[in-house]
């Protein structure tokens, strides 16, 4: 029976030393989580035994439990290397369709533009929902892989241009009629580029010309040709009017917004703007352009990925714009413990962990996470270390009670004899 007691006891100690060994090994993979081997006794009993006389028949290993503390957060020059800082498990989808949760998050961009990870994973996110008024939300009820645009965005027609300026009024009205071409006819100008439903863009110059007391004339051409005429003449009357109190502020239009005659650039949609002057002055001082603004855009090609802390997934372009693509999904568990190792820093739902549930990062009790970052494994070397040592000693021990037991009865052999 001794040789049988020391003989679990050395299958422990050697359980004791895979997982120690285990944990040394993975002490450089992202996302790993440490494990400890948990051992009981063994004890055998009859009716007939009792407390003074039954002795114990070893040791078991009962459990091999991983441990989910934090590890720490590597920063990198990757956008979408992703670390999650709190609780949470990144969800992803492998090639044959069953689910999978991880910590590790260096991720990549396939050939079709899906986010995924070393074994090809689809990582799992949001999708992103763009309301008539531009807001963004996310549908959390759905899970689907996230994925990056390959074409170009689509270009966006201004309709909207935002003036705010002073106009001189020491300024003395013209005494000739108005011509583009004549810069006596006019008080001051200024330009900026807009943009028709196919990205083309146009320059657009205004000018302006003061026509009485706290009264202003504005015309617009579009690439040399006034948008009322559609060529170079000049307009039978001013595409817009202003007036200004005796303090210097706008009084018409009242609304602040002139709608300028609709025009159609070669190939494009018509194109309509309104002109929001609201912020424009007249004071005593020099013409100048606060802020000169417009809300249409040319096409862009994707430039770039940011993420935020939240896991919204924005695509950058090069026309300067940036639209979200989704929020990155995360899960949890009653039981991180009960879940399966299946291999790749990833495990599957058991029924010891519990059902997934899914929630976004920074709300409940999921962590944030942190775009252009890893997590290190939690292992700690040294304590490592210290704990082979531990099993190797512990597996000497039981050796030595095998070549006791050995000597043993080796003496109640030779008494036979």
């Amino acid at each position: 029976m001794p040789f049988r007691i020391a003989l679990s006891g050395l299958n422990a100690a050697t359980t004791d030393l895979e997982v120690t060994g285990n944990n040394i090994a993975n002490a450089a993979t992202n996302g790993f989580k440490e494990s400890r081997a948990e051992f009981g006794d063994l004890y055998a009993s009859a009716i007939q035994d009792t407390s003074k006389n039954a002795a114990g028949q070893g040791a078991q290993v009962v459990r091999v439990a991983q441990q989910f503390s934090q590890g720490s957060v590597d920063f990198t020059s990757n956008n979408l290397d992703l670390a999650i800082s709190g609780q949470g498990f990144f969800v992803l989808e492998n090639p044959d369709g069953t689910i999978g949760y991880t910590r590790a998050g260096a991720y990549s961009v396939d050939r079709d533009g899906y986010v995924v990870n070393h074994a090809n994973d689809r990582l799992q996110a949001y999708p992103a929902v763009v309301g008539v008024n531009g807001s963004t939300t996310f549908s959390t009820g759905v899970l689907q892989d996230l994925q990056l645009p390959t074409a170009p965005s689509a270009p966006v027609a201004t309709s909207d241009v935002t003036a705010s300026l002073n106009l001189d009024s020491s300024s003395t009205p013209p005494s000739v009629p108005f011509d583009p071409a004549n810069p006596a006819s006019y008080n001051s100008a200024t330009s900026t580029t807009v943009y028709d439903s196919l990205g083309n863009p146009h320059t657009t110059t205004f000018y302006f010309r003061k026509t009485g007391a706290n009264a202003w004339d504005s015309y617009a051409y579009v690439d040399g040709n006034s948008v009322a005429t559609g060529n170079a003449s000049p307009p039978a009357v001013a595409d817009a009017s202003m007036t200004f109190s005796n303090s210097g502020t706008l009084l018409t239009p009242a609304t602040g917004i002139a709608t300028l005659p609709s025009f159609t650039p070669a190939g494009a949609a018509p194109m309509t703007i309104d002109l929001n002057l609201s912020g424009t002055t007249q004071y005593g001082a020099a013409f100048g352009v606060n802020n000169l603004s417009q809300n249409g855009y040319t096409s862009g090609r994707l430039a770039g990925v940011d993420i935020d802390t939240e896991g919204v997934v924005f695509a950058r372009y090069t026309n300067g714009q940036s639209s979200p693509l989704g929020k990155v999904a995360l899960a949890k568990f009653n039981n991180n413990q009960g879940l399966r190792q299946v291999g790749d820093t990833a495990w599957a739902e058991s029924y010891q962990s519990g059902t997934a549930q899914l929630g976004e990062a920074g709300t409940s009790s999921f962590g944030q996470i942190q775009s252009g970052a890893l997590e290190s494994s939690n292992v700690d070397v040294a304590e490592q270390l210290v704990n082979l040592i531990t099993a190797q000693r512990n597996f000497q021990a039981n050796a030595k009670t095998i070549s006791t037991a050995d000597a043993i009865t080796q003496a109640v052999i030779n008494l036979s004899r």
